[in-house]
């Protein structure tokens, strides 16, 4: 594969993986501050969808293109700049693992709620905190993946 498609394969796959996920944190929390269980439940499940559809190619896409970014562009696996971008990736993924578990855990529960005609109890809102929590770091590690994408800054270590 040429380097400027593959260059293009692995921007797209960051774009849609960093875009699902800021967009489904973002309407999965203003969601669950509705209130609105109809809301919560449709959103919760389109949450669920959009990782399979989207996220979960991104995951695998973007280290094996990175690494042929890599060799084409005569870096080496170790540069430092590179194992920080491992490590936050692996980070990010570490967050991303339990945030599937806790969405389709978040997603059964709103069924149930909405079939029985009841409330969200506190395991849901308790499940709610921990997701939220676990996108702070992954966010974070994401953000600087691009700079350092961006700017390979040169460090020795």
């Amino acid at each position: 594969m040429d380097y400027e498609t593959l260059k293009w394969l692995h921007i797209l796959s960051a774009t849609l993986l960093f875009g699902t996920g800021l967009g489904s944190a973002f309407y999965k929390w203003s969601a669950d501050r509705s209130h609105n269980l109809q809301v919560i439940n449709h959103t919760n499940r389109t949450v669920v969808i959009a990782d399979y559809l989207f996220t979960t190619p991104t995951v695998i896409i973007q280290p094996i293109t990175g690494v042929l970014l890599v060799n084409s562009m005569g870096y080496t696996l170790t540069e430092p700049w590179l194992i920080i971008t491992y490590l936050l990736f692996i980070m990010a993924g570490l967050c991303w693992l339990p945030v599937v578990w806790l969405q389709i855990k978040m997603r059964d529960l709103s069924q149930q709620a909405v079939t029985q005609g009841s409330e969200l109890g506190k395991e849901y809102q308790r499940l709610a905190q921990y997701w939220f929590y676990l996108g702070i770091p992954a966010f974070s590690a994401m953000i600087a993946v691009y700079f350092l994408m961006v700017f390979k800054p040169v460090w020795t270590l």
